[in-house]
């Protein structure tokens, strides 16, 4: 008998991965959809309140629900970005404002650069997970 495990990392970076790659998609068909998404955080705090509970509520679910494995860098990687989105969601709650503006000057005008490098990095998400599922 065929013992089957869920490879937990794999699965999470898949849906990372799609994330990743469908958000630089609609950044590049439709250019400065993020940077208005920041400025939307910027102008309606009630709306960056929210965001920061869901990415604070999904990094801790990633952080919590991948094994720690140290000998599985994908393992690691996984965790590391769940725990990235926890302090990601909690400096959107605790100081708002200002880290939407130090976004902001981060997409500079280069959205194009982020868009791409998030695709690249959504494919090599998805290709590692494919690759282990």
């Amino acid at each position: 008998m065929v013992e089957h495990t869920a490879d937990i990392p794999a699965w999470i970076a898949l849906f990372m991965g799609l994330y990743a790659l469908g958000a630089s998609i609609g950044e590049l068909i439709k250019p400065g959809t993020w940077g208005l998404m920041v400025e939307d955080f910027i102008i309606h705090p009630g709306l960056l309140f929210l965001a920061g509970i869901v990415c604070i509520s999904i990094g801790a679910i990633i952080y919590l629900v991948s094994p720690w494995n140290p000998d599985d860098w994908l393992s690691i990687l996984v965790t590391v970005m769940g725990g990235g989105m926890a302090l990601e969601g909690f400096l959107m709650l605790a100081i708002g404002e200002a880290f939407m503006k130090w976004a902001r000057g981060l997409l500079g005008t280069i959205s194009r650069g982020w868009a791409v490098f998030s695709g690249l990095v959504g494919i090599a998400l998805i290709g590692v997970a494919i690759a282990r599922l």
